[in-house]
């Protein structure tokens, strides 16, 4: 019996698979699921900043101050004692997870300034969250914003919360760091326990027909591992931090890829969009018919033994694969005719 057990941000799991923050955890029934097909781990949706500021502005236009030189319209006025808002919702479904699971459930936030992280923190650590995963979406768009001033936001948040709770911290961060080794030790010494690589900017597009800008939403593909598997490989060894991997996965060949090059855990959430929870069994299943067949007694014997660190040529993770593939391709002969 391979041993398929891993750390995942202080927490013992009974294997690296982890659906990571979407709609699917939003269903008791489709979690239980999940649960069942061998998840060892589950990441709630995201909790947005501005759906609580919008509703907080809410709030108070039109509950607390919507009489305002209408004093006749008090008596109409509903009793805002009884309104729920998303934290409302959002913790009160933690607090059903929690108790229906029997696998850790990691609260996600997703925001970019540092108001108001402190009390969610708390709220999300009281109502019973086993870690807390910070998933930073800024889009650097503005020209006097230095890069400087880009790490200190994610750091400024990631203090905030660590001032408030006790619970294991995971930043979810994007590929576009100009210097991702540093920032990582940089997150560490702020107090993470972990970081997830890589979010994915969900890109607006065109259309040419109506000219307007439309969002659509994209699912990943397996390519995108490439890029998680360089960079989990240059850090497995360099940092005490758990490290997540997440996007591309969609087979036990990108799980395994990535666990080979340090990847703590692996993170799933297109695959199972589309194919529902039964492809996390099958992940499972031929991830250990791989290891048994080369006789891998367990995930901790297969993890980072292919990160930068521990390869004969460590360049083949960084400069040198780029010269070897440009001048591994030429076209045949009458291809462009």
């Amino acid at each position: 019996m391979i041993d398929l057990s891993t750390n995942y941000l202080g927490l013992k799991l009974k294997n690296p698979l982890v659906p990571s923050a979407s709609p699917l955890s939003r269903n008791i029934d489709t979690a239980l699921r999940l649960e069942d097909a061998g998840a060892a781990a589950l990441v709630m949706y995201s909790l947005f900043e501005e759906e609580l500021r919008a509703e907080d502005a809410m709030m108070d236009r039109f509950l607390l101050h919507g009489s305002i030189g209408h004093g006749e319209a008090d008596g109409f006025l509903p009793d805002h004692g009884g309104f729920r808002n998303s934290l409302d919702h959002y913790l009160a479904h933690l607090h059903l997870l929690k108790r229906r699971l029997e696998i850790p459930v990691v609260a996600s936030l997703n925001g970019v300034t540092p108001s108001g992280w402190v009390e969610l923190g708390r709220a999300l650590q009281e109502a019973g969250a086993d870690a807390l995963e910070l998933n930073v979406y800024h889009v650097a768009a503005e020209m006097l914003e230095s890069g400087a001033a880009v790490e200190a936001r994610y750091l400024s948040l990631l203090r905030e919360l660590r001032s408030a709770v006790s619970l294991p911290i995971v930043m979810k961060l994007s590929p576009f760091f100009s210097s991702l080794p540093n920032f990582v030790k940089q997150l560490e010494l702020a107090g993470a326990s972990g970081v997830a690589l890589f979010n994915r900017f969900y890109q607006p597009d065109i259309d040419l027909e109506k000219l307007c800008v439309v969002d659509r939403l994209h699912l990943s593909l397996p390519e995108e591992a490439l890029l998680r598997i360089r960079w989990l490989s240059i850090l497995h060894g360099r940092t005490h931090l758990t490290l997540a991997a997440t996007g591309g996965v969609h087979s036990h060949e990108e799980a395994l890829k990535l666990l080979l090059v340090g990847a703590d855990v692996v993170h799933l959430a297109s695959c199972l969009l589309e194919h529902g929870p039964a492809r996390l069994t099958q992940i499972l299943r031929d991830m250990e018919r791989w290891m048994s067949e080369r006789e891998y007694e367990s995930a901790a014997q297969l993890k980072g033994s292919m990160s930068q660190k521990n390869l004969s040529d460590p360049a083949a993770m960084a400069r040198a694969s780029y010269l070897r593939v440009l001048d591994s391709f030429s076209p045949r002969p009458g291809e462009w005719s």
